[in-house]
């Protein structure tokens, strides 16, 4: 198996009804035994043992499926592509370029492509959503201050 596998496919309705069940029921396991390190799943008739933090990314990316969105995993010690990363920020990949050339993010370069790590994306995706809810709080602070009815 590779280190990451890739499937941009949206799950269908019946994915999706099916996602949103299991999430549920893997939700409510999670909850109901907090001490349990492991969990025993059967596939095809071979149980395995896996870890209690696989079970846990297993219901977010069942959640995720349950709402019609696509999954992919990145290990976090991955390097991203520009066009990844724009991905992931839902922006152009000039616009990545111009936040690595300007320093926002940190990257390096292998040959001519460049390759950022998923760490310092998600570094810098966290502070720029700190800086927009911190916006939107002093927006939302200014119109009660001006009783704009907000």
């Amino acid at each position: 198996m590779n280190v990451r596998e890739q499937n941009n496919g949206l799950p269908d309705a019946e994915v999706a009804a099916l996602a949103r069940e299991s999430a549920s029921e893997l939700a409510r396991l999670l909850a109901e035994k907090p001490e349990a390190e492991r969990a025993q799943v059967r596939m095809d008739g071979t149980d395995l043992i896996v870890p209690r933090q696989a079970v846990s990314l297993l219901r977010d990316i069942l959640a995720q499926m349950a709402q019609g969105n696509a999954v992919t995993i990145v290990p976090t010690h991955a390097e991203l592509s520009t066009q990844e990363a724009a991905s992931i920020l839902n922006v152009s990949r000039p616009f990545v370029i111009k936040l690595l050339e300007q320093g926002e993010i940190p990257f390096r370069k292998a040959g001519t492509h460049r390759r950022i790590r998923y760490e310092d994306l998600m570094r810098y995706k966290a502070r720029m959503d700190s800086d927009s809810r911190e916006a939107m709080d002093a927006l939302a602070a200014q119109a009660q201050k001006l009783d704009m009815g907000y």
